[in-house]
Order: C-alpha cells, then sequence, then structure tokens
C-alpha cells in the first residue's frame, strides 16, 4: 500500500483508509462481531494502516470493536475517532444533539482511550461543530490534551472554511473529514483551496456515494432496516431513478479503463490532490482487496478532465441528509 502525507502534519498514513461505522451502524444490522475483526485484521495484512472510528458508531461498539481488532498492532497503525455527540442518559445508545463542552471532550477522550485500549488517539476529530462552543474553546481543549500526551492529532469533520480558519488559529488542524467524491463536490469552491493553503489533508468519508458510485443500488433496490439510505433524500426511488446516469457513467468509464467502478470512484479522488486519504468502508474482505487495486490505477490529465467535465453535466438529485438532519450539519 501507498503512503500519504494528511497536510503538513507529518503524519503518514496508508493511501486508502478504513471507515469502520458500517460495520456497527448506518447500513442495516451490526455484523458479526469476530467476522468484523478479522476483516479488520486482514486490512492490516494488506497495509492500510488508517483506521476510522467514533464513540456514536453503534454507540460506542464499534470503538470496542476497532479496539480489540487492532490492539496486536499498536504503534503500526493510526487510530482516528471523534467527539461531539450529546448521550442520552434514559434511552442508551440515541443522542440528544450536539456538545463539544471542554469537559465532555475531556470524558469522551478518556472513554475512547480506555474503548480503543491505547494510550494515546492518534487523531482526534471534532464530529461536528458546536454552535454553542466557541470553536476556539474546543481547538484549545485539544491542544491541552495534545500537552498531556492523550492525543497526537487534531481534526475537524464537516466543518465550515470559517470554522477551519478560527481553530486552526488555535491549535494546527492535521485533516478535515468530509463527505467528498464524484458525486459530492461542494468543497472544491471554498474548503480545498483552504485547505491546501493551510496544510491540512482530507480525509473522504462515503468516497463511493454510499455504494452508489458503484453501481449496484437500483432505482428499485430495497435496504435493510436501519440503513442510513431508507431515510436519505438522495436515495428516495424517485432520486435514484434520477441519478441512475451518473452510476452508469462510472460504470463506463471503468470498463473502459478495465477496472471496477469502486476503484475508477477512488482512483478519481487519489489523483485528485496527494493529501486526500479516502476512506471506504466495507465489511467484506473482498472488497478491501478491490478498493486497494484503486492505488493502482493513473489517470492521466486528460483523462482526469474528461471525468470532471461529464460529471459537472449531471446534476445530482436529492439532499445528502433528511431535513431533520440539518442541524447537525456541522456548518
Amino acid at each position: 500500500m501507498q503512503k500519504r502525507k494528511l497536510g503538513n502534519s507529518g503524519l503518514e498514513v496508508s493511501a486508502l483508509g478504513l471507515g469502520c461505522m458500517g460495520m456497527s451502524s448506518g447500513f442495516g444490522p451490526p455484523s458479526d462481531r469476530a467476522e468484523m475483526i478479522k476483516v479488520i485484521r486482514k486490512a492490516v495484512e494488506l497495509g492500510y494502516t488508517f483506521f476510522d472510528t467514533a464513540e456514536v458508531y453503534g454507540a460506542y461498539h464499534n470503538e470496542i470493536l476497532v479496539g480489540e481488532a487492532l490492539e496486536p498492532f499498536k504503534g503500526k497503525v493510526t487510530i482516528a475517532t471523534k467527539f461531539g455527540f450529546e448521550p442520552d442518559p434514559v434511552q442508551g445508545g440515541a443522542w440528544m444533539g450536539l456538545n463539544s463542552k471542554p469537559q465532555h471532550i475531556r470524558e469522551v477522550v478518556e472513554g475512547s482511550l480506555k474503548r480503543l485500549r491505547v494510550d494515546a488517539i492518534d487523531l482526534l476529530y471534532q464530529h461536528r461543530v458546536d454552535p454553542n462552543t466557541p470553536i476556539e474553546d474546543v481547538a484549545g481543549t485539544v491542544r491541552d490534551l495534545i500537552a498531556e500526551g492523550k492525543v497526537k492529532h487534531f481534526g475537524l469533520s464537516e466543518a465550515s472554511a470559517e470554522s477551519i480558519r478560527r481553530a486552526h488559529a488555535v491549535q494546527p488542524v492535521t485533516a478535515l473529514q468530509s463527505e467528498y467524491s464524484l458525486w459530492f463536490r461542494e468543497l472544491e469552491v471554498e474548503i480545498l483551496p483552504l485547505l491546501e493553503l493551510l496544510g491540512i489533508g482530507l480525509v473522504p468519508f462515503a468516497p463511493l456515494g454510499k455504494g452508489f458510485l458503484t453501481g449496484t443500488v437500483k432505482a428499485d433496490a430495497k435496504f435493510a432496516e436501519g440503513d442510513f439510505r431508507n431515510v436519505s433524500p438522495r436515495f428516495a426511488e424517485e432520486a435514484r431513478a434520477s441519478n441512475q446516469a451518473i452510476a452508469d457513467f462510472v460504470v463506463a468509464r471503468a470498463t473502459r479503463k478495465g477496472v471496477t467502478p469502486a476503484q475508477m470512484a477512488l482512483a478519481w479522488l487519489l489523483n485528485e490532490k496527494p493529501w486526500i486519504v479516502p476512506i471506504p468502508g466495507t465489511r467484506n474482505v473482498a472488497r478491501l482487496t478491490e478498493n486497494l487495486g484503486a492505488t493502482k490505477v493513473n489517470l492521466s490529465p486528460s483523462e482526469a478532465a474528461e471525468i470532471r467535465k461529464t460529471m459537472e453535466s449531471h446534476a445530482v438529485t436529492g439532499d445528502r441528509y433528511p431535513s431533520a438532519f440539518k442541524k447537525l450539519s456541522g456548518r
């Protein structure tokens, strides 16, 4: 596996990371624990060194899973986790809203350290910007945790350009994690230029469009109970039908190149900037190997330009999140 550095931070990770959320939540019932440990450890064997989790994924279960799976590889892998949500004291596993108050950040970090079985968190993201807590207080708290040896690097997720600038002025931001893919490119207007200016890496989540860019999600597809795509406007049946031309293009372009659609979508991201590290999620060892192949796909400038031009001519139907989620947009 090739390596990449996240901006100017010096943090070097595998060119592709593994998003672990779907193993515990977001895409239907949690997968078998023992099987997911095998998948994560196989990823290490294949050269993945960058693993992404969060306290809210499966209500702590994902951190516990990742911690157990990666314990034998301490010092050889990078684990990223996140804080920023308020647990519901009445309903276990439910979340009430945003909370990035300094004391709460410290409480989350102590819990994450135990669940991940590490002495320090490699990369700690604010999961969503909390409008009720100044971003300077958030960055200052993480700065203190870094000084105390409990955290190594600071990150933000789905943050605005203003929030990034303000946080970075207090504690250098190593990476921004936000959705970025062939069918969601809003970051290119303001965020990507700012990241390049400040020397901050980008970690795109949902780089395969939550599966849509693989060409396997058809207009009549049915998702499992608990799958986020059941409530995503972008995955409503009408939206899928309207967006099918996008998936069809990726499939056709991949076939022409002699690669899979997933490899094409990931290769396009890797081709954009050397400090971009996508984190596709999977529960399947075969997909780990397939995704890895994207690091060997070379796109010429003309190929990349052709892909971009075609995608820009296809308007995407449907919002990323339902309206009820807008308050957690993090912008």
